[in-house]
């Protein structure tokens, strides 16, 4: 393991999205090293997390939800915000924009906004997830990219408004990761071909490779970065 086993030893976080895919690998990752985890997703009955790590049932367009899972824990320490939702070809319909915006960035904000002032008696971090969308466009997924370019600008947004209360913010921009999100596009040669040849390490990315990242953003090693946004990626953005 690249990090010591008790790291995060009396921290307790919250993960959004963290019954599934890159969510779970962080809600994994974290438990591991010795946070008490709540992993809260729309999937309540998810089953593939290990022993220990609590799951709650979690719709972040829903406030009332949110506030009362925060309200039920007794201390936090961190929050990753890893819920999110991407319906290709069907973004450019305006009720599915608004649904994905009001999941991806208004949830990511709802989350922070309420969380705020736990994670202002422990001085502690939140890690919100971006994307390589956020940096360029996606012309079947225009909601997803103006989400996830939102989420970018939000995180350095609030990084400066919370750094009095000594809460770090950043973000994660994951490329192209194994997850059941994807699997479509794996299986299929002809899109995941160019995919792969654009990566310079020549790989799909694992949910772990994300978590090892979030991990160091939220450890102290990582005590005076805040504001940044990390790209997971491979190298995909470099080309």
């Amino acid at each position: 393991m690249t990090f010591h086993a008790e790291l995060f030893a009396g921290k307790t976080a919250l993960v959004t999205g963290g019954t599934s895919g890159i969510g779970a690998g962080i809600a994994t990752q974290l438990s591991q090293l010795g946070a008490t985890v709540i992993a809260a997703g729309v999937n309540s009955e998810c089953n593939n997390l290990p022993q220990g790590i609590a799951i709650r049932e979690l719709d972040v367009r829903n406030a009332t939800q949110i506030q009362h899972i925060v309200d039920d824990l007794p201390r936090l320490d961190i929050l990753i915000n890893c819920a999110g939702v991407i319906k290709r070809g069907a973004e450019h319909q305006i009720d599915t924009f608004e649904d994905v915006i009001d999941i991806n960035l208004n949830g990511t904000l709802r989350c922070c906004a309420i969380a705020r002032p736990k994670l202002a008696q422990s001085a502690g971090c939140i890690v919100n997830t971006a994307s390589m969308l956020s940096f360029f466009g996606g012309g079947l997924v225009p909601g997803y990219s103006a989400s996830k370019g939102g989420v970018m600008q939000l995180t350095k947004s609030l990084a400066i408004a919370y750094a009095d209360e000594q809460i770090r913010v950043n973000a994660v921009a994951p490329g192209w990761i194994a997850t059941p999100l994807t699997q479509a596009l794996q299986d299929d040669a002809e899109r995941a071909g160019p995919i792969l040849s654009r990566t310079p390490l020549k790989r799909w990315g694992t949910p772990e490779d994300v978590a090892q990242a979030v991990t160091f953003l939220c450890s102290p090693a990582a005590s005076f970065i805040t504001g940044t946004i990390l790209a997971v990626d491979g190298g995909y953005l470099t080309v």
